[in-house]
């Protein structure tokens, strides 16, 4: 021990890493819960993209580009024939669904960022400008209209023999592209009184949110009637002002339970595992049988005088290499980085710990969600 370290200053330092850990993992109940009706909308266009440098939809097979492009122009007070529209070559405009996220409480005049996709056949985005496009909820009316330039983060060039491509040119955004026209009609109860849907919904979650309610605002503030919402009162002291009471509301700090849980994705081979897993002793052999196989063609030639042939044989060699086996003990996990430990003991990758995972769920050791997306 360093000699300027006195025992009171290593306390000192024990108990702030206690405190800093037991901090961490708490969360503050705004990123555990949401207030009932506090919540996005979502909105859906139909639109033109023009400006493309050739990269649009071919009008001759895209027949909903083309009845949008025929609408537009009768729309604008001109009259064109469908004989001279069939001989216009216009693969400069793409048809597009526009995508949006209404937030809550958004007044008119507001902007909101939208997503522009390619709907048909269309080959980029890149360079167009979306015109004016009515964006609608679920009702049927219109929340807002969208137009401007996309912003395309991609690039695709190429001929016929190669292509160079990073990210998809056929989709882009418009950041502030759309003007908020009608707000949703919802607001915040008067008398204060709020109903708050846990995200997890969790019944040692719920009591423990209502417990720290009750600690802050007093007695009977909040009670829970389910594992997934937490009804709270609005005190007395916050009459008037709901704002201020759901602002110190959502900063209080509690821990959340998560769930014991492992996710594994096999298209990737990525492993998530929650600090909650735990597994029973078990044993677990991991070995690899390899198959190798090599062919050869061995020639023989006859000499250079000789009236021969040349003859070759096919030869093929079949070695077949096991792995050695390594049978290893998995204790009681306390924690995952034990159970990490052990299991990379014997040398599996995440393909066989995935495999090796639902053996031990099979055997009925591992005490946890084996999740498989």
């Amino acid at each position: 021990m360093n000699k300027t370290q006195t025992p009171y200053t290593i306390i000192c330092a024990i108990v702030l890493l206690l405190f800093t850990s037991s901090t961490l993992q708490a969360a503050r109940i705004k990123d555990l819960a949401s207030i009932e009706g506090v919540r996005d909308n979502q909105l859906l266009g139909y639109g033109l993209v023009m400006g493309l440098n050739g990269t649009g939809d071919d009008i001759k097979k895209s027949v909903f580009t083309r009845q949008a492009l025929i609408n537009l122009v009768k729309r604008l007070g001109m009259s064109i024939t469908p004989d001279v529209f069939n001989q216009m070559k216009t693969d400069n405009v793409a048809a597009v669904m526009v995508t949006a996220d209404l937030p809550p409480f958004a007044r008119p005049g507001a902007r909101i960022d939208v997503l522009v996709s390619a709907m048909g056949d269309a080959d980029s985005l890149s360079g167009g400008t979306l015109l004016m496009t009515p964006l609608k909820g679920p009702d049927g009316k219109t929340y807002a209209v969208a137009q401007g330039p996309l912003a395309v983060g991609s690039i695709a060039f190429g001929g016929k023999a190669a292509k160079v491509q990073k990210n998809f040119p056929t989709a882009g955004r418009i950041s502030n592209g759309a003007i908020i026209e009608r707000a949703v009609g919802w607001k915040l109860p008067p008398s204060g009184d709020l109903l708050y849907e846990l995200n997890e919904p969790d019944f040692t979650t719920a009591a423990r949110m209502t417990m720290a309610i009750n600690g802050q605002f007093g007695p009977n503030t909040a009670h829970s009637p389910d594992s997934g919402t937490v009804k709270v009162l609005m005190p007395l002291d916050y009459r008037g002002d709901v704002v201020g009471f759901v602002a110190d509301l959502e900063n209080i700090e509690i821990e959340a339970a998560t769930p014991a849980r492992i996710v594994v994705n096999e298209r990737t081979g990525t492993i998530v595992m929650g600090q909650n897993v735990r597994i029973t002793t078990v044993a677990v052999s991991h070995g690899n049988l390899n198959l190798i196989i090599t062919e050869q063609m061995n020639v023989t030639q006859p000499n250079p005088l000789a009236a021969g042939e040349t003859v070759v044989t096919p030869e093929t060699n079949i070695d077949v290499v096991e792995d050695e086996g390594n049978l290893i003990v998995l204790d009681m996990g306390v924690s995952i980085g034990e159970i990490a430990r052990a299991l990379n003991a014997i040398g599996a990758t995440p393909r066989d710990l995935i495999a090796i995972f639902q053996a031990i769920k099979a055997s009925g050791a591992l005490h946890a969600e084996l999740l498989i997306i």
